[in-house]
């Protein structure tokens, strides 16, 4: 685990270890979550990367419009 230091400006640097394992480039957007004190920086993916994502999920047991209330 790495420390970082939140500048004057706000802003953060982000270790080249962790950059280069996710392949972050210079303007690449994180989400900021926050839950429960904790932020969380969660790269954005283009939507083609999910391309495949459920490819085995099954649809049987799925809830049809006429169930719901």
């Amino acid at each position: 685990m790495q420390t970082v230091t939140l500048s004057t400006k706000y802003q953060l640097v982000i270790p080249r270890d962790v950059r280069q394992r996710l392949e972050l480039e210079p303007g690449a957007k994180l989400t900021v979550v926050e839950k429960g004190g904790i932020l969380y920086l969660v790269p954005e993916r283009p939507i083609e990367e999910m391309r495949g994502i459920a490819r085995k999920t099954s649809v049987k047991g799925l809830r049809e419009k006429k169930d719901r209330h």
